[in-house]
């Protein structure tokens, strides 16, 4: 009989650019998630697993949740989170922050949050910012959640307070995952997905506004050459001619920066020098296949 343990489904829901990334990241002490200052940076729900002495959580990602809908990608953005809210969980995770003054946005997802029915914890992300404070906002909040912590995503401040709060809620039972079956460690991506994140995620670090976050990057092909070389031959796939322009640059300068970015990263995390191809198409239709 297989070893009963602390084990369960934790999602992690809240608006776009609220840290939820972040926190997921610094909270498995490795890169699973991309995050960048755009919005909607996560696209899809991605899994992520955690383990230590106490038991095993399965953390589910979400995309954070536009207030309005005005493109495809967006809609398919907000059926993925609510598809994923409406399966089994075990505890949810409703992530906010006070640096942002509420809104119509936080308000939809404040009733999607009510609608689940699991035990929830109230996380307060950035509670080291200072700077901007709109908790006046979110005061009803503490009767709806009487279970809340703060925390810092990017400081990793009372992480063992959370989690502490997180296995609280998990049940006994066996494994749900054997993260050494997992693509990438502690991940449910396989190669070519987890680097088109990577590539994508460079392309809004370095492009800020310029592009916009309907950028979408593919990775064709993966292959081990002489001597251990990893050759990569990838695309940044964009909606109009002038964003092709900005992301190649002037003689190249932008798609060799992205490219050389993504090129350590990947070294470091393999430990093998990597070739990388990349090329940018436009192709203004390519929301439509989601």
């Amino acid at each position: 009989m297989n070893k009963m343990i602390k084990s369960g489904i934790v999602a992690l829901v809240g608006r776009p650019n609220v840290g939820k990334s972040t926190l997921l990241n610094n909270l498995l002490r490795q890169k699973v998630a991309i995050t960048s200052p755009k919005p909607q940076t996560t696209r899809f729900p991605l899994q992520a697993v955690y383990e230590d002495e106490r038991g095993q959580i399965v953390f589910v990602d979400t995309p954070g949740v536009f207030g309005r809908t005005p493109d495809r990608l967006s809609k398919s953005i907000n059926a993925q989170t609510q598809e994923t809210l409406n399966s089994y969980l075990n505890l949810l995770l409703y992530v906010i922050n006070y640096t942002r003054p509420r809104s119509d946005e936080e308000n939809k997802i404040l009733g999607m949050v009510r609608k689940i029915n699991v035990p929830k914890i109230l996380v307060i992300n950035k509670a080291d910012i200072k700077t901007a404070n709109f908790s006046a906002d979110y005061a009803f909040y503490e009767d709806e959640f009487p279970e809340r912590v703060e925390v810092s995503a990017f400081q990793r401040w009372n992480f063992n307070i959370l989690l502490d709060m997180i296995f609280a809620h998990l049940p006994e039972q066996e494994k749900l995952v054997d993260s050494s079956q997992l693509a990438q460690p502690g991940i449910n991506l396989d190669s070519k997905l987890f680097i088109s994140e990577i590539i994508r995620e460079k392309v809004f670090l370095f492009t800020r506004d310029e592009v916009p976050y309907t950028v979408n990057t593919l990775v064709e092909n993966i292959e081990e050459r002489k001597k251990g070389t990893l050759f990569i031959k990838g695309k940044i796939i964009t909606t109009a001619d002038r964003y092709k322009k900005m992301l190649i640059g002037k003689d190249g300068y932008m798609i060799k920066k992205i490219g050389m970015a993504v090129r350590k990263e990947l070294e470091t995390a393999v430990n093998k020098q990597v070739f990388l191809e990349l090329t940018v198409e436009t192709n203004p239709h390519w929301q439509e296949t989601l």
